[in-house]
């Protein structure tokens, strides 16, 4: 019920059209965290029309385009387990010569 009523103002959106900007994150978690919080914070970003762009094995976690609003909502849902969401940028190991 709880995970319902998180999705809801995000299904909304979907449904009346609202397009929203996505984001590049990845979203990460602890290593104990069970794999049903982060399925939920996968379909909870699916359902408000982002885009799980990767999936990590080393790491519980993920990478996504999703919309800021519900980047928002996962991480603030568990109390035991935080979400880490963070800019996916490009990682460079070249000086740039500054």
């Amino acid at each position: 019920m709880k995970f319902s009523l998180l999705i809801f103002p995000a299904l909304v959106a979907v449904a009346l059209g609202v397009t929203m900007p996505l984001k590049a994150v990845i979203v990460s978690y602890p290593d104990d965290t069970p794999d049903s919080i982060v399925d939920q914070a996968k379909d909870a970003i699916k359902a408000a029309g982002g885009v799980i762009t990767h999936e990590y094995q080393l790491i519980k976690g993920f990478a996504a385009n999703a919309p800021a609003k519900i980047l928002e909502q996962v991480q603030t849902w568990g109390n035991d387990y935080h979400a880490v969401i963070e800019d996916d940028q490009m990682v460079s190991i070249m000086d740039s010569g500054s």
